[in-house]
């Protein structure tokens, strides 16, 4: 491609996909091939299956998949986190071992970091890893694990020096979610899910070589982790929806949206959805309503400046800038929209928002949304958390006092076993 532009970029991308496409391919095949071509995350590099194009193009390569019909890499879920994080900090062993399988859907992951004792405070982490021999054994337990019951693979921080300050005693490794050892027990919500775990890890381990950075160097891992994942906590989701269209390709897709991504069929619900706001106003007769029509007009302002704030982070990732404030802010807001939502829908409905079954609003997925919301708040770092993180940090202003960060972590107080 001799120059880069969205024309161009449009012109390549459409003629490979109508030389290519087969939805009569199996759905690996054929994102094995996507893979190959650079077009399934063209922002990425090339020895990495991208085309290294600026992030702001990927949009327009996304448009010529959506036109013809189609599938693209497997994007969603924890797979999405962990090929950011290996490619920022990972070998080229775990770059060969691990993308292709995230890209075609192959592996699935898990994030393994809250602990019982130490949800938004990561850091505070005691799960130990300790050298042995010429691996790692691992004990500890973790919690609110999305997917870990279907996981190949976890993402796992663990503290292997209790001598040294909090942040600093933390190390990140891969783990083999299969292996014997780790224990997976799923954890029922309230909305009727079972999307997350606690897992139990009883001597389990990990080969040396799958430890990413260095020892002692857990936290900057874990935090290129996390800003990532802010980072998609800053749109309004849409979910995967299996098209109805024949083809194995499809057929393949379909199964995988109803068996892997199944603990994410509730996200849309959790993020409020905003984009059943309009429609449900004119089913209800609300729209009619200028109270009602006050507060839809203030939620769809913020999620328009939400959605602006999202552009802004890609723009700053095109231009290579550090990760910046974007994440906790589209955060931040990603909370406020969903309860805002979350109370029109119920303002629009009544009392009648609370039931499920048939004869409820849109079949209980309003009830779905009332019962879902507050995880908004919760999952990726508290509200709480990303203020403090915007005040500091973004704000300047002066941090809370610490009594954990300057002393042994053996010698900080806890509120559990360690």
């Amino acid at each position: 491609m001799t120059e880069i532009n969205e024309a161009a970029v449009r012109a390549e991308v459409r003629a490979w996909l109508e030389a290519n496409w087969n939805p009569e391919l199996g759905l690996v095949e054929w994102r094995n091939k996507v893979a190959d071509a650079g077009w399934g995350v063209p922002h990425w590099p090339t020895q990495w299956y991208g085309r290294d194009l600026p992030v702001g193009l990927v949009p327009v390569v996304e448009e010529e998949f959506q036109r013809i019909g189609a599938i693209g890499v497997a994007k969603a879920g924890i797979r999405t986190l962990a090929a950011a994080t290996i490619l920022a900090h990972g070998t080229d062993m775990h770059k060969e071992k691990f993308l292709r399988r995230i890209l075609t859907g192959e592996d699935t992951w898990c994030q393994l970091f809250s602990e019982p004792g130490s949800g938004s405070d990561v850091a505070g982490a005691v799960t130990r890893a300790e050298m042995r021999g010429n691996q790692w054994i691992v004990n500890g337990q973790k919690v609110w694990t999305t997917s870990a019951h279907k996981a190949h693979w976890g993402l796992l921080l663990a503290r292997t020096d209790w001598d040294k300050t909090k942040h600093r005693g933390l190390s990140y490794f891969i783990i083999d979610m299969k292996q014997p050892g780790v224990t997976v027990q799923p954890l029922r919500q309230m909305n009727g899910h079972a999307s997350f775990n606690q897992v139990f890890l009883t001597d389990a381990t990990v080969q040396p070589e799958f430890l990413v950075a260095e020892v002692g160097d857990g936290w900057a891992v874990t935090t290129t982790t996390l800003m990532h994942e802010r980072r998609g906590a800053d749109a309004l989701r849409t979910w995967a929806s299996a098209s109805t269209r024949p083809g194995r390709a499809y057929e393949e897709e379909r199964a995988e949206i109803a068996t892997t991504m199944e603990p994410y069929k509730w996200y849309p619900q959790r993020a409020g959805r905003v984009d059943l706001i309009i429609p449900r106003a004119k089913e209800t007769g609300a729209i009619d309503d200028p109270v009602v029509r006050q507060e839809i007009a203030k939620l769809m302002v913020m999620s328009k400046a939400a959605e602006w704030t999202a552009r802004r982070a890609r723009t700053a990732q095109e231009q290579g800038r550090p990760q910046g404030p974007e994440g906790s802010l589209g955060k931040l807001v990603s909370s406020y929209i969903a309860r805002a939502s979350a109370r029109l829908h119920t303002q629009m409905s009544g009392a009648n928002a609370m039931l499920t079954g048939e004869g409820s609003p849109m079949g209980g997925v309003i009830a779905e949304i009332l019962v879902s919301v507050p995880a908004t708040s919760i999952a990726g770092g508290t509200d709480e958390i990303q203020r403090n993180i915007i005040s500091e940090r973004v704000l300047k202003m002066p941090k809370e006092p610490s009594v954990d960060t300057t002393k042994p972590f053996r010698d900080v107080p806890r509120n559990t076993v360690s």
